[in-house]
């Protein structure tokens, strides 16, 4: 099977050897400007959730206090991008960090959680990377670093195979080739999320994600892929979803998720729904503000943090592009009322 990428749809793919090809003994953090740990200290405070008033003028005071300190933020907050998010579930349950974050830069600590975090947001300022799967999910795997494609923050792009099988991969999306899959061609889904359509195969095609492996002939689906938990949507034909010791047939129009718990019920689905991203829209309907930020988060730079739980339970609907999604802050500031703090780096702080 031959793979080929459709012109002028996607980017050059990085080399993975490039993240990590630094060797021998190095120490990463103390290559770092004072400027730039005191400025991860605040990103990992704030994308916490532990930050109070009194620190949101901290730091908009310390990041004002000359252009290369607004700059160490900006670096910062792209590194959390690449290293942060991956920790945020175990982040958000530690202590706060101290209030000052060059007091906190000074302080010697034992070796913790917090502390690793904060020495490998170092090694990835310093172009290093180890090359083992890490632990807590602190930064990309080195299975995600070695997928044979990648799609970075906002990029979507087009797989196609000789055989007539194309493959769409949304936003921060990792695949890898998987040549022969129990007599079957496929890939891997790392990470992400992407629409599969075999319309005009030959053959069955076979696509693994997490513990189950999805399989179909001739059909149009979808699947996405969050690290715990698997959607697979059938939008024409059917496919076939293969976890240990259980298999189920999903018809066209019908979702099923499963996870290392098992399947959940299946359900009916708006194809215009799951698709919307292929088209270059959003689409929520009255999904939790909260949740509707997390998704929205996959698309563009920097970060969204929503600084208040009540708020995050109000239901949003909206419709926009792709390419406008930094202009769902006024929309969410215009219908609920929100406060809106912007911040170098794309973050930006909804209370």
């Amino acid at each position: 099977m031959t793979w080929r990428t459709t012109p002028g749809v996607s980017r050059a793919v990085r080399n993975p050897e490039s993240w990590w090809g630094m060797r021998g003994t190095i120490e990463p953090d103390k290559m770092l400007a004072p400027l730039d740990r005191e400025a991860q200290y605040w990103v990992m405070r704030f994308a916490a959730g532990e930050a109070t008033s009194a620190d949101l003028d901290s730091l908009k005071h310390w990041a004002a206090r000359s252009p290369a300190h607004a700059q160490a933020f900006t670096r910062a907050t792209r590194l959390w991008e690449t290293v942060g998010q991956a920790a945020e579930p175990w982040m958000i349950d530690q202590a706060a960090l101290p209030a000052r974050a060059e007091k906190a830069a000074r302080v010697h600590r034992p070796p913790g959680r917090r502390a690793f975090l904060a020495g490998a947001m170092s090694m990835a300022a310093a172009g290093a990377y180890v090359a083992v799967q890490p632990p807590l999910g602190v930064w990309p795997s080195l299975a995600e670093l070695a997928a044979d494609w990648r799609t970075d923050t906002g990029e979507q792009r087009r797989i196609v195979v000789a055989d007539h099988i194309s493959i769409d991969m949304n936003t921060q999306t990792s695949v890898a080739v998987r040549s022969k899959i129990a007599q079957a061609h496929g890939i891997e889904l790392i990470a992400g999320e992407a629409s599969i359509s075999t319309t005009g195969a030959t053959s069955s095609f076979t696509v693994i994600a997490g513990d189950g492996r999805i399989s179909a002939g001739q059909a149009r689906f979808n699947v996405r892929y969050d690290g715990t938990a698997v959607s697979v949507s059938c939008l024409e034909g059917q496919v076939s979803i293969a976890r240990p010791d259980t298999v189920r047939t999903l018809p066209a129009q019908r979702q099923i998720l499963y996870s290392h718990q098992g399947f959940r019920p299946a359900t009916s689905i708006d194809p215009e729904m799951v698709t919307a991203w292929q088209n270059g829209l959003l689409i929520f309907q009255a999904m939790p503000l909260a949740q509707a930020i997390d998704e929205i988060n996959r698309y563009r730079r920097g970060r969204i943090i929503l600084m208040n739980a009540e708020l995050g339970r109000r239901l949003f609907n909206a419709r926009f592009r792709i390419e406008n999604v930094d202009g769902v802050v006024d929309q969410i500031q215009q219908i609920f009322g929100a406060r809106v703090t912007s911040l170098p780096g794309g973050i930006v702080l909804l209370s």
